[in-house]
């Protein structure tokens, strides 16, 4: 006779109980560390854009700052110092308002056929010759031009717009701040070469006294800059971009700074930017006007101290639904079944509740009538 197999028998009340003690605990502790993975991957992820932000701005630093160093090699050349020098020696027996005189006089011809003996001169000197070299040799300087202590221009890689260089914003600033002195302006657009630029006035300066006797402008180039910032994008709705400190665009895919655009991300983080913890952290949540939720990340670049033109904040943003898309679906999932199985042992719940009810009914119904046949 074959033996019976093994029957493992347990009662419904105990199983639910045990029930009761594993899922219970575990979809509270499940819920818990959801909430706290979705919180982690949330700050990852802003890290991770503050780290992009970190590097596109050091980038831009350290752009700028290479710009600067080829200006100051230029103007340290040692023939371009000697040609300044023998330039200014022209205006030893001159008085402040001769010199003067002599300027308006020639800046009154100077577009016409008047000045192009003294254009010519300019353009082909040795000097001028020296700067085109260097301008072949460094493709991101558009253009090159030199000037004596009373701004008038000694040589030029082209014909500059104005001879005397005294009236332009950035002679002054380099005339009254002397050695410690560089000038950068704001971004601009050259219609000749249809690049965006930025102009570096660096000073010339005496040998031995450091004495201010000049000075070098250079036309720089901007877009290696922009195209690597278009490279640093994310995703599908991800981007990095440049914006100045009144929330104007510098550079984005699709936008020039001659469109005068303002960004959206910047009034989100104009008041993170204001404090020091805002800066650590270099990232925020915002909604925009089209209700969408965005992860943004921002870094200063810093120039702005040394030079106040150059207020510029790398941007980095994304849409969170892209973003936490994933890690979302699988806290929903997660959700999802902890859901399930609470509802599938309130069934199993009730369900015992009404069987043993049920059960206790049936054993009360022959005691009521065990009195009725013993009185019969």
């Amino acid at each position: 006779m074959p033996l019976d197999s093994p029957e493992f028998r347990i009662s419904l009340q105990r199983l639910l109980a045990a029930l009761i003690v594993i899922l219970v605990p575990v979809t509270v502790f499940g819920f818990y560390f959801g909430l706290q993975a979705d919180k982690q991957v949330h700050q990852m992820n802003g890290a991770y854009f503050r780290t992009i932000t970190r590097s596109a701005a050091a980038t831009t630093s350290e752009f700028i700052g290479q710009r600067v160093t080829e200006a100051s090699l230029i103007a340290n050349e040692p023939s371009l110092v000697q040609a300044v020098t023998a330039a200014n020696r022209s205006y030893e027996h001159m008085s402040e308002s001769e010199i003067r005189a002599k300027a308006e006089r020639i800046d009154s011809k100077w577009i016409g056929p008047e000045s192009d003996p003294l254009v010519r001169s300019i353009l082909t000197s040795d000097l001028a010759r020296w700067l085109r070299r260097c301008r072949e040799l460094n493709p991101r300087l558009l253009r090159i031009a030199v000037a004596d202590e009373a701004g008038a221009t000694v040589a030029a890689t082209d014909k500059p717009v104005h001879y005397f260089q005294t009236e332009r914003e950035y002679w002054q600033a380099l005339d009254s701040q002397g050695q410690n002195s560089v000038h950068i302006s704001d971004l601009r657009y050259d219609e000749q070469s249809r690049s965006h630029y930025i102009a570096i006035g660096f000073p010339v300066l005496q040998e031995g006294s450091g004495r201010f006797i000049g000075a070098v402008t250079a036309l720089v180039d901007v877009a290696p800059l922009f195209a690597y910032l278009n490279q640093q994008q994310i995703a599908r709705t991800g981007r990095v971009f440049l914006i100045k400190d009144d929330g104007a665009v510098v550079n984005s895919p699709g936008v020039n700074p001659s469109m005068r655009v303002k960004s959206e991300e910047y009034a989100a983080i104009r008041d993170a930017l204001g404090t020091l913890q805002g800066r650590e952290t270099g990232y925020i949540d915002a909604t925009f006007r089209n209700g969408a939720t965005y992860l943004i990340g921002f870094a200063d670049t810093g120039l702005k101290q040394s030079y106040p033109n150059l207020g510029w904040i790398v941007v980095a943003t994304q849409d969170e639904r892209e973003a936490f898309g994933p890690i979302l679906n699988m806290a929903r999932f997660a959700l999802l079944m902890m859901i399930l199985g609470l509802l599938m042992l309130t069934v199993l719940g009730a369900y015992v509740f009404l069987h043993r009810k049920l059960q206790l009914s049936d054993l009360e119904m022959p005691a009521e009538e065990k009195p009725r046949n013993a009185a019969a």
